[in-house]
């Protein structure tokens, strides 16, 4: 038996791409030989993925394949005929209305995906959700059996050195806020910068913004963020696209709070990755987002800038408020990691191939 992987795409950074990664790492541990097959792949992991038109030669009855779905995409339409036994990793499809004022090709996508979607219901041996919210909305489309499978959360992964120039860019007397996710309009950026203004306006000018995440095919909503920036006369927002693990590194390592006013999370990586990092964490309940959390960092339920804005003053000048926060995500990190998410992985995989 062999157990390969297909996604719409593998991008560097991606918390899908990573995930994909960090599974192969673990079935090639247990002597499976293990590819990954997608339809685009940035040109720095080119030598991860294969193409997908490669698989028709890889595809078994024998095999068990692992279909990362978060968009249309072709490989959902070739996951769908092939013979290999599928176990179905759901991600989330972020809802088309989000990018239909920006991105018609997204939007078509997305609205592509859930039809897709829907046409796997019989042809998923198991349908898995990263998380609780992601296996209900499956159960909800009638797929059965359903179960969840935790974000595989490889914490190996940031141990590399921090960028030097990065930090020293931004290792300063700022408060540094941030936020890491490719900038996308279910991610909300527009009310990162009301807050942040706020903040400069209300309680310290010496901070600023910094939004970490690539933006390619949503050019319009950058644009618009920026234009919003500029009238609402932010001081020192930056929006550094796309950066190595290097320099991600840095970028936690400078920040005195991460803000994720996010309105559609099937899971939110960066999250942990903020807890891992020991940045306090003010989030928007919304999703996954509070299941991410663990009850661990700050969740707000109701989009009051002023009063988020004084929350984060406090986490930044607090250091009592501050330890606390940052302990309890330590902890909550902790049961996470204590988790054999890679032998429950190998249990699916065992129930598949045996069906």
């Amino acid at each position: 038996m062999q157990i390969h992987q297909m996604a719409a795409s593998l991008t560097f950074g991606d918390a899908i791409g990573n995930e994909a990664i960090y599974i192969q790492s673990l079935l090639r541990a247990r002597g499976f030989d293990s590819e990954i097959f997608a339809e685009a792949a940035d040109s720095i992991l080119s030598g991860r993925a294969r193409d997908l038109e490669e698989y028709e030669s890889f595809s078994s009855p024998d095999n068990v394949l692992i279909l990362h779905f978060s968009i249309g995409s072709r490989a959902a339409s070739l996951a769908e005929r092939l013979a290999d036994k599928l176990m179905l990793v759901y991600h989330n499809i972020t809802p088309a209305h989000f990018f239909t004022p920006y991105s018609r090709k997204i939007a078509v996508q997305c609205l592509r995906g859930r039809r897709e979607l829907a046409r796997l219901r019989k042809r998923a041996s198991l349908a898995v959700g990263v998380s609780e919210y992601n296996r209900q909305e499956l159960e909800d489309l009638g797929f059965e059996p359903t179960a969840v499978l935790p974000f595989l959360f490889d914490p190996e992964r940031l141990t590399a050195s921090a960028n030097p120039v990065i930090t020293r860019m931004y290792d300063d007397d700022m408060t540094n806020f941030l936020f890491v996710g490719r900038v996308t309009p279910n991610k909300r950026f527009e009310d990162l910068i009301k807050i942040v203004k706020v903040y400069q306006r209300s309680i310290d000018r010496k901070c600023r913004l910094l939004c970490v995440g690539q933006f390619r095919d949503v050019e319009r909503y950058y644009e618009r963020l920026v234009r919003l920036a500029d009238d609402l006369e932010l001081l020192r927002v930056e929006f550094p696209g796309q950066v190595s693990t290097e320099e991600l590194v840095a970028f936690y390592g400078v920040a005195d709070v991460f803000l994720c006013m996010s309105e559609h999370e099937g899971f939110c990586a960066p999250l942990l990755e903020a807890f891992q990092m020991g940045v306090p964490v003010v989030a928007y309940d919304a999703g996954a987002v509070a299941e991410t959390l663990g009850g661990a960092g700050i969740l707000v339920h109701e989009k009051k800038f002023d009063e988020i804005a004084e929350l984060a003053y406090l986490l930044v000048t607090d250091e009592g408020l501050r330890r606390r926060v940052v302990g309890a995500q330590y902890r909550a990190l902790d049961e996470v990691l204590a988790r054999d998410d890679g032998e429950l992985l190998m249990r699916f995989v065992s129930e598949i191939s045996a069906s």
